[in-house]
């Protein structure tokens, strides 16, 4: 009779573990505003969204430990400092907004390492519909109605490629709740092209998950079944920013005739640092993000560095 019950339980145990699957497939959203810092901060880069979908790919190479393909859709809006009636010709930044869709591809090596590529195609100006989704939200919330949009940028094609590649450092060193990674980006298109590079560190309130399994680099999702899964940092990273162009500052590089347009400021010091935590299926962080001065504004001088914060959620799937 027992060795009966035995097979039973072996059978049932068997068939689970047969028809258990990983999270191979992860949806969310990022939300993107410089009033998750502050009430009276609203300038410059003043609203982000973007949809994500992203799933693992067929992968062969021993040397890496997932592939990561991820598709995303996304809007920007900029506005200057102020957008009151009375400063309506007051422009320190030039209002307008970035509609784009995204495909990427992500690498994460088994020696912690992350290259990841993506491409964009969209539109800056207003067939973006940047001034449509700032008035409206605004009304939604009860704030303050926004002045000067007719003075927005006029419509460029965006053609965007993005590249960024990070590399743990100190690997041989055993310590399961402090890491550091260099890392290095850039950006080349019709809207952004610039470089940058810094350094990132993570602080875990948990033990850290190695990078090509946590959220750090988007990796959560996997192909091996994860039992009660948890991750929980604070992260810091510092870097410069050397801009060459942006079509947000000034203009379409296929045209000049926008109304408000700036000379870049180039070299830029930024830094983001933040919460990110993960339990089992869902994935939740806050980021605080500080931009150097991005212009140069020799009527006005009014221009400064600013920040905002930035919030993402995500599930896991099958």
């Amino acid at each position: 009779m027992r060795s009966k019950k035995a097979f039973f339980l072996l059978f049932i145990l068997s068939s689970a573990l047969a028809f258990a699957q990983g999270k191979s497939a992860e949806i969310g959203f990022i939300t993107d505003n410089d009033l998750y810092t502050s009430s009276k901060n609203d300038m410059y880069y003043t609203n982000g969204l973007e949809l994500f979908y992203r799933f693992l790919s067929k992968n062969n190479n021993p040397k890496i430990n997932k592939k990561i393909t991820e598709f995303r859709i996304g809007q920007y809006i900029y506005n200057p400092r102020f957008i009151n009636k009375e400063a309506i010709t007051l422009n320190d930044r030039p209002f307008t907004g970035y509609l784009f869709a995204q495909a990427g591809r992500s690498f994460f090596y088994q020696s912690e390492s992350v290259l990841k590529t993506d491409f964009q195609l969209g539109y800056m100006g207003p067939n973006a519909f940047g001034r449509e989704t700032q008035e409206s939200f605004h009304r939604i919330i009860g704030y303050k109605d926004v002045y000067g949009w007719e003075n927005q940028l006029h419509n460029a094609l965006s053609l965007q490629a993005h590249v960024l590649y990070s590399k743990k450092l100190f690997v041989n060193t055993n310590n399961d709740f402090v890491d550091l990674h260099f890392q290095s980006e850039a950006n080349l298109g019709t809207i952004f092209t610039g470089v940058s590079t810094g350094f990132l560190a993570r602080i875990g309130f948990k033990k850290l998950l190695p990078v090509y399994d946590s959220n750090l680099f988007d990796a959560s999702v996997s192909s091996a079944v994860q039992y009660n899964v948890r991750e929980f940092y604070f992260y810091a990273a510092p870097g410069v920013n050397y801009q060459f162009y942006d079509a947000t500052i000034q203009g379409s590089m296929f045209n000049d005739n926008s109304p408000v347009t700036f000379d870049l400021e180039p070299l830029r010091f930024n830094a983001e640092a933040g919460l990110k935590y993960r339990q089992n299926n869902f994935n939740i962080s806050y980021s605080f993000m500080y931009r150097g001065r991005e212009l140069k504004d020799p009527v006005h001088d009014t221009n400064t560095g600013y920040f905002y914060g930035s919030i993402r959620l995500s599930c896991l799937l099958k």
